[in-house]
């Protein structure tokens, strides 16, 4: 009786707290500031990803189109929630790289198939701006990708800095609690492990700067503040909100709204 009770009360409070979620979604996309067409806010979704980054993703792709459909992502965790696994499910491929030795044991028990027919690359390591281009090579590497993400908690900023990009989309983790005109990075260290606090990660407005540089426009963040879009400039003109600014386009953090399941439900998906 009282597991019974339990479970009903739990049930009961993760439904309360999703429609309170819900509602405030719907009342911040209310705002105008979200009203132009080019913006990407209001087609959040999620599928796979940790919040709504899937339905922006897949809005971006339908407005720049694709090349190879090819992605790599670096922190793909377990592989049940991130910014690639709803493209798999399109006919993508690429590549994952964790650090975690239970996250590469779960991938590598759960994506079997993928990973048996070369759809799907998996390379567990640590990535630094040292190891970044060896680990990225053996995830499939950089040429021709139409989607780059990065969400290690850290050293975004130092390891983006470091790379070739040429992605259509890279979609990197931001910290947003420094809003612009701020520009702040935690200093590169190799070593470093994120011990839960604001102390992580770099602002939006240094990463804007950091990514103009290499070509890439800054076209929108997603509605929780943790994820930020560059498309490739030659691709972005007149297809998004402009101007391309981290003035524009930043959202503060809003991490209460991150769903308390996998995809909602506990993850269940079977492969082939």
């Amino acid at each position: 009786m009282f597991r019974t009770e339990l479970r009903r009360l739990v049930r009961h409070t993760y439904q309360s707290a999703m429609a309170r979620t819900f509602q405030a979604r719907q009342t911040l996309l209310a705002h105008p500031r979200y009203a132009d067409p080019l913006c990407l806010m209001r087609f959040g979704r999620k599928v796979y990803s940790q919040n709504d980054e899937d339905g922006i993703i897949a809005e971006i792709f339908h407005r720049i189109g694709t090349a190879s459909k090819r992605f790599v992502e670096i922190g793909s965790g377990q592989g049940r929630e991130n910014n690639t696994l709803a493209l798999l499910l399109q006919a993508w491929s690429g590549g994952w790289i964790d650090a975690s030795a239970k996250n590469a044991r779960r991938t590598l028990e759960c994506f079997a198939p993928l990973l048996e027919k070369g759809q799907l690359k998996f390379v567990e390591g640590f990535v630094t701006r040292e190891s970044a281009a060896s680990l990225i090579d053996q995830a499939g590497g950089l040429k021709d990708l139409d989607l780059f993400s990065i969400d290690i908690d850290g050293n975004e900023f130092h390891i983006l800095n470091t790379l070739p990009l040429k992605a259509r989309l890279v979609v990197t983790e931001y910290n947003g609690k420094f809003a612009p005109p701020i520009e702040w990075t935690i200093p590169y260290d190799p070593k470093y492990l994120w011990d839960r606090t604001d102390y992580c990660g770099a602002s939006l407005a240094l990463l804007e700067r950091l990514m103009r540089e290499k070509g890439y426009s800054l076209v929108g963040c997603n509605i929780t503040g943790v994820n930020a879009f560059f498309v490739r400039s030659d691709l972005a003109e007149g297809k998004f909100l402009a101007p391309f600014t981290a003035e524009t386009h930043f959202e503060e953090c809003r991490y209460w709204m991150t769903p308390g399941f996998i995809s909602g439900h506990p993850f269940g998906l079977r492969l082939k």
